[in-house]
């Protein structure tokens, strides 16, 4: 770019380089910006020049960061010159150069990497790749990082800030409201940062965003920034794309550290004592915000969190094409960095309540739940296998990663079938793109059209480039079943479009048309209801209509003094960008209520700690006993739960990391010495693993107490409840039989086995007949056996019955039974429910089927009820698990213990637990 110099005059100037080079980098700059001045104010740059200028931007150094200012700083005019050039003479080297002058800035860009479609569909790896994709074609990390600043150069550098505040709207009333539309939750100020990055500054312009959003490779993957920050975009045709540049700038400084930066902890928060605890429950986008904002400012936080693994919905929600699970393990990572704790399996409102958090030092906390409940349709046929909500499904796949061989956690078949996922949003996308990744072929069923979807349109353009089909206008009225119980086809009514509803959508309405579609799996993506378990355990948390936690005005705090919220539990089912946002305004909210003298602030750092330790304790076997060839007694260190626990509730288990999440209903516990105990028969192939189990070793995680305890009440002495257990049912039954007698309640226990080699707790100092010594004149006990070798010959049902003639007859020593409670196989509870409904006398079943999450975020565990002649569901994990038996339709409920029989057998092959 400049003249060839002679010899003397090159050793002139490298003698004054030597002298003064910063004066010499100067010359050259200055030197180089009139250059590009003069080609650029021609209207047109040459092959030569434009190639030349190219190799001094890609060189990286002060030279090439003072020319990316000085382009950022020209007139639009002369962009376009700049970018005209790049078309013209490099688009050989850089095919996404092609054509890009077309439009430019409005209409044309260069897009981020997506990989093509016939590849991704196979594979969970990531889709979108953004700007950094690139590389994988051959690219350096520098000349992405041009591709980035090329997109940057297209802002119009607005003064009205619209991709950050917003755009102002009115009211039905013509008045401007304070809510704006679009702009960024999180509150980034991205003009600031698209200026940073212009300058080629884009360390600081990382800094910047990281400032405000601690999760910017996180949000900046699932925002919806279509409708925020780039829906106010001034670029209408095409929006910059905000979103990609905001995952960019740290998976770019990812590349420069070699792994995850994280934050250096210059002091311990929790060491220091000198800001008071904060609880956060929920490790979802809001919890993990509020979380890093609080640690980063000192205080000492542990983040409570249902699951065994964190991140909420961002992990069980969001596939890894999506989302990658190692960003979220970046974002733990930093706030563990920053002295932040974790407690995992800790179901607030079970495990504790926000009381018992208080009282343990956290005089703030904030609740980050999650939406909770998945809505189905209720129409005939729900209740058939093969039906499931898009929570259960992605739980499988996401969390338990049920889709993989080594892990034990069954999938329904879904290589090669039919499968129908109902709904129009993200949720719907990631599931059809998840049952497509597993060899189905895919078909959104949905009640509008394609223009009123409220999926991202990115979502759904992947999910229609994938071959997963589109069918409008349609919602099904029936699902119809084969002679397995399993969804063999649907009747799908035939919708058109009406007036817009409340949401501003024309509303479907039904032509009375209808038609059917074969189909081996339904998912249903309909959005979620709130979960009660919160409210229930918080009388005075006031919730909407809805079961959504209200929220003070202009403010993220509850009812409850120091108790905040956000996210979903507060705006029903949300975005993970208004959540974070939420979280982060709740943090703010916190750092400035939060007062207390030292001396109170170390007493509650030092409870909430020593309560932190506790909630972390390992779930160790600290005893084992075998029962009987195939049932196993272990005793188990869990403190909360044993302090927590009621008869009648069960625990979630998960054996080792690659097991499967299973229900066990508590056999008993001892609060004094932080231990539970459970009683487990080997059945499938997980328990029979757990069986294997010893002495020492560490179960991977339990949760609970969890559902609702046994309804307890005092009945008057002439009469008696009676419980039907069969096998290891009489482990679950016994603290219910014994929190009746503490009641004063007259108890019959009728506890059957197959036989001698069968019974447990039975012998002089066993359980139940010590119990019977306890209570002489309360308790009494009937065994029996299938083959006779023990009690009575025959099932439980044989001395039941002659019970229930005595009550209804009042032969002999007339009985009155207030209630029969039944545990144990399900057809012994189906026998019981049949013959107490014969005699009229109320029954109660104790249900464990299949659960996943056990905490009513997946559906799985649902029961088919009849209530007012309508066929209905409730959950057995929320519901339960005692629900009337003579509500249930056996018939419909039965078949779901054997949904995944083939899956189950063929691990215990895979497992060498029994022959092929």
């Amino acid at each position: 770019m400049t003249a060839t110099l002679s010899g003397p005059q090159r050793d002139l100037l490298m003698q004054r380089m030597e002298q003064d080079p910063q004066r010499f980098q100067r010359m050259i700059i200055d030197d180089s910006q009139k250059a590009i001045q003069k080609m650029l104010k021609q209207g047109k740059l040459n092959a030569a020049f434009t190639k030349k200028l190219w190799e001094l931007l890609v060189v990286n150094n002060a030279l090439s960061i003072a020319l990316q200012r000085y382009l950022w700083r020209v007139t639009l005019k002369q962009k376009r010159t700049f970018i005209q050039g790049l078309d013209e003479h490099l688009s050989k080297r850089y095919p996404m150069f092609k054509g890009l002058s077309e439009g430019w800035p409005g209409k044309n860009n260069i897009p981020p990497y997506v990989r093509p479609a016939l590849e991704r569909r196979k594979d969970f790896n990531l889709v979108n790749q953004g700007y950094l994709g690139y590389m994988g074609l051959g690219y350096s990390l520098r000349e992405v990082e041009l591709f980035v600043w090329l997109e940057v150069l297209r802002d119009k550098q607005c003064q009205d800030r619209p991709c950050e505040i917003g755009i102002p709207h009115d009211n039905q009333q013509g008045e401007t409201t304070s809510d704006n539309e679009g702009g960024c939750p999180v509150k980034i100020h991205i003009p600031q940062v698209l200026n940073l990055m212009g300058e080629g500054k884009f360390k600081d312009a990382f800094e910047l965003i990281r400032n405000a959003n601690p999760l910017p490779n996180v949000t900046g993957r699932v925002c919806p920034q279509e409708v925020q920050c780039q829906g106010s975009c001034t670029l209408k045709e095409r929006p910059i794309e905000i979103g990609q540049l905001e995952w960019f700038l740290p998976q770019r400084q990812r590349q420069l550290d070699g792994g995850a930066a994280t934050d250096a902890l210059l002091c311990n928060p929790w060491a220091v004592a000198t800001k008071p605890p904060v609880a956060i429950v929920g490790s979802g986008p809001s919890g993990l915000i509020n979380a890093y904002l609080l640690a980063k400012a000192g205080y000492p936080i542990t983040v409570f969190e249902a699951f065994h693994a964190l991140g909420g919905v961002l992990r069980y929600g969001i596939p890894e094409f999506r989302l990658p699970n190692q960003l979220i393990d970046d974002v733990v990572a930093k706030i563990k960095a920053l002295g932040g704790r974790f407690v995992t399996n800790y179901i607030v409102g079970k495990t504790a309540t926000l009381a018992d958090l208080k009282r343990a030092g956290f005089t703030r906390i904030f609740v980050g739940t999650g939406a909770g409940l998945p809505r189905f349709m209720n129409i005939p046929g729900e209740h058939l296998l093969n039906i499931m909500s898009a929570n259960e499904f992605l739980t499988r796949v996401n969390l338990m990663h049920a889709n993989e061989a080594e892990y034990e956690t069954p999938l329904p078949e879904v290589k090669g079938k039919q499968v129908m996922v109902l709904g129009g949003g993200n949720t719907a996308m990631d599931a059809a793109r998840t049952a497509c990744r597993l060899g189905a072929n895919v078909t959104i069923v949905y009640r509008r059209t394609q223009q009123e979807m409220p999926a991202r349109v990115e979502e759904l353009q992947h999910a229609q480039e994938e071959g997963i089909m589109l069918k409008e206008l349609r919602s099904p009225c029936e699902f119809i079943g084969d002679q397995n119980h399993a969804v063999a086809s649907s009747k799908l009514e035939v919708m058109t479009l009406g007036e817009p509803d409340a949401s501003g959508r024309r509303r479907p309405k039904a032509t009375g048309d209808t038609e059917l579609m074969p189909v081996d799996l339904v998912i249903m993506a309909l959005g979620n209801s709130s979960n009660p378990i919160v409210k229930d355990a918080e009388p005075d948390l006031q919730t909407s209509k809805w079961g959504t936690v209200l929220l003070n005005k202009d403010s993220q705090q509850t009812s409850l003094s120091g108790i905040y919220s956000g996210g979903d539990a507060t705006r029903g089912g949300s975005t993970a960008i208004k959540a974070a946002g939420d979280g982060q305004a709740a943090a703010k909210e916190i750092m400035q209520d939060a007062h207390f003298n030292p001396k109170e602030v170390l007493n509650l750092v030092t409870q909430a700690s020593r309560y932190t330790d506790l909630a972390q304790t390992r779930a160790e076997i600290v005893k084992r006993t075998q029962l009987t060839a195939g049932v196993v007694e272990f005793t188990i260190k869990a403190p909360l739960i044993a302090k927590s626990a009621k008869a009648g509730q069960f625990v979630r288990l998960l054996a080792d990391d690659k097991g499967e999440l299973i229900p066990l209903t508590l056999a008993d516990w001892n609060e004094s010495d932080g231990t539970i105990m459970l009683v487990i028969q080997g059945l499938g192939s997980s328990s029979k693993i757990i069986n294997k189990m010893r002495v020492g070793d560490c179960f991977a995680a339990i949760a609970g107490p969890l559902g609702q305890a046994s309804h307890l009440l005092k009945h008057p002495d002439n009469q008696r409840i009676i419980f039907t257990a069969g096998g290891v049912g009489l482990p679950a039954v016994y603290p219910i039989v014994r929190a009746h007698l503490e009641t004063g309640n007259k108890v019959t226990l009728i506890a059957g086995f197959r036989g001698l080699d069968f019974c447990f707790w039975t012998e002089k100092d066993g359980r139940i007949e010590t119990l019977r010594r306890q209570y002489p004149d309360q308790l009494e006990v009937i065994y029996t056996s299938n083959d006779g070798s023990f009690g009575i010959k025959g099932f439980v049902t044989m001395p039941l019955e002659e019970m229930l003639i005595s009550h209804r007859d009042g032969i002999g020593e007339p009985i009155v039974i207030a209630q029969v409670i039944t545990i144990g196989p399900p057809m012994m509870m189906r026998a019981v429910s049949d013959l107490t409904r014969d005699y009229n006398v109320p029954c109660m079943a104790s249900l464990n089927s299949i659960m996943v999450d056990a905490t009513g975020m997946c559906g799985a565990c649902m029961v088919p009820v009849m209530e007012d002649g309508k066929l209905i569901r409730k959950h057995a994990c929320i519901d339960g698990p005692e629900i009337n038996s003579h509500v249930i339709d056996w018939d419909k409920f039965l078949p779901r213990f054997n949904q995944f029989k083939v899956q189950e057998h063929q691990s215990e092959i895979d497992h060498h637990l029994i022959d092929e």
